[in-house]
């Protein structure tokens, strides 16, 4: 049963957060698409905006597919949770905790999710289970792949909060 869970967990999260990934990309599913979005990430001070907001975009896309099929671990939530940390102190810091008022409560939401696969593991019905790729996700490279994602947030703040600076300056 446990694996169903994962499974269902993977599929929803995954394909969902491709698909908001998509909305900033190609602007599907009712989205503003990347040339709206570039300019929301201008205005938030990350620079260029068009290249970073493309990146976040794609790690969303292609993170939610590897997460919903379950295919190379943890890579897929270490994506998520770099996104997710940058949009909640960014966008939804201001905000409170509670999405009632733009808050972090949907990224910190995403991002637990996101750390609660990949420290659980893809499970039986995934590709990695079924190219005999899960003993390769020991727990350290795990952990190493969920900081990698911590340490790409860390990086795309510290370069938003120059980019800040310079502007104020």
């Amino acid at each position: 049963m446990a694996d169903a869970g994962v499974l269902v967990m993977r599929l929803v999260f995954g394909l969902m957060i491709a698909a908001h990934g998509s909305q900033k990309l190609f602007g599907w599913f009712g989205g503003q698409g990347l040339g709206a979005v570039s300019g929301m990430f201008e205005a938030l001070g990350f620079r260029p905006g068009r290249s970073l907001a493309a990146l976040a975009s794609v790690s969303e896309v292609v993170g939610g597919l590897l997460m919903a099929v379950g295919l190379l671990g943890p890579i897929g939530p270490a994506l998520m949770l770099s996104v997710m940390i940058v949009a909640a102190v960014a966008v939804h810091w201001q905000g409170g905790l509670f999405a009632m008022s733009n808050g972090i409560e949907v990224p910190l939401l995403y991002a637990t999710a996101a750390v609660g696969l990949a420290l659980t593991g893809p499970g039986r019905y995934s590709l990695d289970a079924l190219a005999g790729l899960t003993s390769v996700w020991t727990p350290q490279l795990t952990w190493i792949a969920l900081m990698a994602g911590v340490a790409g947030s860390v990086v795309s703040l510290g370069a938003r909060r120059l980019a800040l600076g310079a502007v104020a300056a």
